[in-house]
């Protein structure tokens, strides 16, 4: 993560900046591989210094919970810092430091420019227990790790954005550049065991495996880059990622050098490569079986829709061979409430578990009952405004009907038998709860005139679903024109 105006102050070359943004875009890959909170810090004056990119592992518990970005420390607060940006501290150092009164372990990392001038310090903060445990580990790992870093933090190591995360339930393993396995961690071997190695791998070649590390291995190598891969084998599926380690002396890799083949050619400087494993068996299971579930019920709803709509559409046949005027304008009345729940359940058939946008309801509702209410040669426009209000489907199919019911209303009543007019339905989010207001141009509600007592069947229906379904407030006024306002609480996470 990175700031973009934390480097106003910085007094940094372009280049210099561009390639701290580019490590700090990177971050989240080393921050899980070494279990620790990363921090990117350039001076910003003589006794001050900026952060300037951060990362938290998914591999441990996190120091920090919250962005540090762009906050400025001293000498005074942070001398630590200050020296290691001053170059005058020992990166194999450990310090102690205070946060929120746990202590915490701290490695300053000098960040240096292609010039291998220093430009800026990693701070690699983790609780003690999680540094202990890092340092417990093999010392052919924590060399490769180490090799890794200053390589990192030299912007050498390429594609590292790109990978999925790290986490504390997978595995990882060494492979040094004569292509034998340095290091396994016990998850990783347990991993391998579930393969049908039972015996532990490490000194094997990994060409003796039957799979894919090999080919990565030689690919992360040839290319110099990180890399991430999928694969299925004996019903597993792996995520695979390779991060190249590189020498960060020419000494170390002559060492390295002798030791392979005479024969072998390598890209210069590459001591191994680190492989991270992650089982996504589970995962991918639970995914397919959720995406099977999830097309089953949109096909349940796109079936629910065309089922309302036959009805709508036979109900609409009846209508017009009703001879009664009032049994024709109760068809149509019930017919439009029909269509009202489809365009949920339109909605629904393309997203069956998520929410619903509830003015793009309404816009549907508008539609429906401008083409079937309202005489072509009529002036009349029905509008919506306001912001997205997204509800869960039972609510959404609520508000439908309630809107259905109040736009009628207002067609039937408000604009009457005028030839033009006006119809708004007004939605208003207000955090924790909604106001959806349908407002019409008309000659407003008669003197007297008393929701309990006078309303017809429609606004009884509204009054009935608001109180009881919305559990929330129905009121109507008067003032140049007819307004309906509904008021009520949004649901709660797992409420209905």
């Amino acid at each position: 993560m990175v700031g973009e105006n934390v480097f106003g102050h910085v007094a940094l070359s372009a280049d210099d900046v561009a390639l701290l943004k580019e490590l700090a875009a990177d971050l989240p890959i080393a921050s899980d591989v070494c279990r620790a909170d990363l921090l990117l810090y350039c001076r910003e004056g003589p006794d001050r210094a900026i952060i300037v990119g951060q990362a938290m592992p998914r591999s441990v518990a996190p120091v920090y919970e919250e962005s540090r970005i762009g906050l400025r420390v001293d000498l005074r607060q942070q001398a630590e810092v200050l020296r290691g940006l001053s170059g005058k501290l020992s990166p194999a150092a450990m310090r102690t430091i205070d946060v929120r009164g746990a202590s915490i372990a701290r490695q300053i990392l000098p960040v240096r420019n292609a010039r291998r001038e220093l430009i800026a310090v990693a701070a690699m903060d983790a609780y003690w227990l999680a540094y202990e445990r890092q340092r417990r580990r093999s010392k052919v790992f924590q060399d490769a790790l180490r090799e890794f870093m200053v390589a990192f933090l030299r912007g050498e190591v390429h594609g590292a954005r790109g990978l999925t995360p790290f986490g504390e339930r997978d595995g990882i393993m060494y492979v040094r550049a004569d292509h034998r396995i340095g290091y396994m961690s016990g998850i990783a071997q347990s991993l391998y065991r579930r393969l049908g190695y039972r015996d532990s791998l490490v000194g094997r070649r990994i060409t003796e495996l039957d799979t894919v590390d090999h080919e990565m291995v030689t690919q992360a190598i040839s290319e110099w880059r990180c890399l991430e891969r999928q694969d299925e084998h004996v019903g597993l599926t792996w995520i695979r990622r390779a991060l190249p380690v590189i020498a960060s002396d020419d000494t170390i890799w002559r060492s390295i050098r002798r030791s392979l083949h005479p024969r072998r050619v390598l890209p210069p400087r590459t001591r191994g490569v680190l492989i991270l494993i992650h089982d996504a068996t589970q995962a991918l299971r639970a995914q397919l079986e959720l995406e099977s579930k999830m097309a089953m019920l949109r096909e349940v709803h796109h079936r629910v829709k065309n089922n309302l709509q036959v009805v709508a559409s036979l109900m609409r046949l009846q209508g017009r061979r009703a001879s009664g005027e009032e049994a024709k304008a109760v068809l149509e009345e019930s017919v439009n409430r029909i269509l009202s729940v489809a365009v949920v359940h339109e909605f629904l058939s393309r997203d069956a578990g998520g929410t619903i946008n509830v003015q793009e309801v309404a816009r549907r509702i508008l539609g429906q009952l401008q083409q079937g209410l309202i005489d072509p040669s009529k002036q009349m426009r029905l509008t919506v405004s306001g912001p997205a209000i997204w509800l869960p489907a039972e609510r959404a199919t609520q508000c439908a009907l309630v809107i259905n019911e109040l736009v009628q209303n207002a067609i039937e009543h408000g604009i009457g038998e005028r030839s033009r007019g006006q119809i708004l339905v007004e939605f208003i989010d207000h955090g924790d709860s909604v106001s959806i207001i349908v407002a019409d141009d008309g000659q407003g509600l008669p003197e007297g005139f008393e929701i309990e007592s006078d309303s017809n069947l429609g606004l009884s229906i509204v009054q009935r679903m608001v109180e009881r379904d919305l559990k929330g407030d129905f009121e109507l006024q008067s003032a140049g024109g007819t307004r309906a306002i509904v008021r009520f609480d949004k649901p709660t996470a797992g409420g209905g």
